[in-house]
C-alpha cells in the first residue's frame, strides 16, 4: 500500500487539495466572474496567482471568498453543528465515497467539517491519504472513547490535506470497540452504550459546522452509536434488488433496536431528515430503472433529487486515493467527469440546505 501510494501521489506521498480557477470560484461564491474581478481590485480577499495567463487560487485561499460571499449559508454562532451518519447494511453501495465527496463539498462552500471513520477497514481514512495499517494508533482513532479511556473524541482529531476538513481515524483495532461496549454495558447496567459517542461529539458540535460519520457495513454496536448521535442520515442505496431489499431489512433492525434500548427506557430518538441517494447509477441498465421505482414508492420523498451515476471517473478517482473533487478538471474525458461532478455538486447543495434548516430550527427553539 505504502508503494502504491508512492506512486500515485509523487513527489512527496502527499495528498494536496487542487487549486481553484476564477469561474470555480465565482461558481462556489454564487456570483458571476465578472463580481470576482471587481472584488479584486478592493483587495480585502486573497489575490491568488497567475499561472500562465489564468489566475488561480489555493483552496485555503478560496475558503476565505466562499466564506465571506456565502455570509447567510454559514452556521450562526449560536447553533450547535449537524451531525450527520452515511449508513447502510451492504458494502460496496458508496457509503464512504459519498461521505468523503459531501465533506469536500460542504468545505468548498465554507463550512468546517469533521470527518469521523468507524469502519474498521479505514476506507475513509486512507481516501485522505493515512494508511489505516502502518500510520494510525488508538489514540488516533475513536476505541479510547469506546473503551472508557477518554470522554470526548478532541484527542484523536487530526487536520487533513484539504482546507476546512479535520479526520478522526480508523483502523483494524476499532473492531475491538464491539468487545469493548458491552462489556462496559455488563459491567455498568446505568451505562447506556448507544449513547457513548452523541456524547463524545458534544464538544465538536462547537468547533464544527457539521461532523460526518463514516460507518462498518453492518448494524453493529458502532453502527448504533453512530446512528444514535445523528441529526440526519443519508443511506446511499444502489438500484438493484439485493441493495433494495438490504436496506429494508436495515430499517426494520434499527426499528426494534429503538424500541428495546430507547423507547423501552421512555426515551426517543428523531432524525432531522432521512435522505435516501440513489448511487452507482447505470441510466442503460434496464433492471436498475424498475427497481429505481421501487426505491422511489418505498421511500417516497426522502429519496433526494438527484442520483449519482456510475461512471469511469468514479473509478479514476478511487484508483488513485480520490474523489471526483481530487482529480484536477481536463485530467479526463471532460462530459464524464462534468456529469460526475455535476451529480456531487447537486448532492451537496441538497444536504446543505437541510443542514441549514436544522440552525434555523435550532434558532427558534431558542426564542422565548
Amino acid at each position: 500500500m505504502g508503494q502504491i501510494r508512492a506512486a500515485m501521489l509523487p513527489p512527496a506521498s502527499i495528498k494536496q487539495a487542487p487549486p481553484v480557477s476564477a469561474a470555480q470560484l465565482a461558481e462556489l461564491c454564487g456570483v458571476d466572474k465578472s463580481r470576482i474581478a471587481y472584488r479584486l481590485t478592493r483587495g480585502d480577499l486573497p489575490g491568488g496567482s497567475m499561472v500562465g495567463n489564468r489566475r488561480e487560487w489555493s483552496m485555503e485561499d478560496a475558503r476565505t471568498w466562499v466564506r465571506d460571499f456565502r455570509q447567510e449559508h454559514m452556521r450562526p454562532a449560536e447553533a450547535a453543528g449537524t451531525t450527520i451518519t452515511v449508513a447502510n447494511f451492504k458494502g460496496g453501495v458508496a457509503k464512504t465515497t459519498s461521505t468523503v465527496t459531501l465533506a469536500q463539498g460542504l468545505a468548498m462552500r465554507g463550512h468546517r467539517v469533521l470527518v469521523v471513520d468507524l469502519d474498521p477497514q479505514g476506507s475513509a481514512t486512507t481516501l485522505f491519504g493515512v494508511l489505516p495499517d502502518a500510520e494510525v494508533d488508538h489514540e488516533h482513532t475513536a476505541m479510547l472513547l469506546f473503551s472508557g479511556e477518554q470522554e470526548d473524541l478532541d484527542y484523536a482529531v487530526r487536520s487533513s490535506y484539504w482546507p476546512g476538513i479535520d479526520l478522526v481515524c480508523a483502523a483494524p483495532l476499532l473492531f475491538g470497540a464491539e468487545f469493548a461496549l458491552p462489556a462496559r454495558q455488563t459491567r455498568d447496567p446505568g451505562f447506556e452504550f448507544w449513547r457513548c459517542l452523541d456524547r463524545g461529539l458534544d464538544k465538536a458540535r462547537l468547533d464544527y459546522d457539521v461532523i460526518l460519520i463514516d460507518t462498518p457495513p453492518a448494524l453493529s454496536y458502532v453502527t448504533i452509536n453512530a446512528l444514535m448521535a445523528a441529526d440526519g442520515v443519508i443511506m446511499p442505496l444502489p438500484p438493484s434488488a439485493l441493495d433494495f431489499a438490504s436496506s429494508a431489512q436495515f430499517w426494520d433492525l434499527f426499528s426494534d433496536l429503538c424500541n428495546q434500548l430507547i423507547r423501552s427506557r421512555g426515551q426517543d430518538k428523531t432524525f432531522e431528515f432521512i435522505d435516501v441517494l440513489l448511487s452507482r447509477v447505470e441510466p442503460s441498465d434496464a433492471a436498475s430503472s424498475v427497481v429505481r421505482q421501487w426505491v422511489l414508492e418505498a421511500y417516497t420523498e426522502k429519496v433526494l433529487p438527484i442520483e449519482i451515476p456510475k461512471t469511469s471517473v468514479a473509478a479514476t478517482a478511487s484508483a488513485e486515493f480520490g474523489t471526483v473533487y481530487d482529480l484536477p478538471r481536463g485530467s479526463i474525458n471532460a462530459r464524464t467527469f462534468a456529469r460526475a461532478r455535476d451529480a456531487f455538486d447537486r448532492m451537496c447543495e441538497l444536504v446543505e440546505q437541510q443542514i441549514v434548516a436544522v440552525w434555523a430550527a435550532q434558532l427558534e427553539q431558542m426564542k422565548p
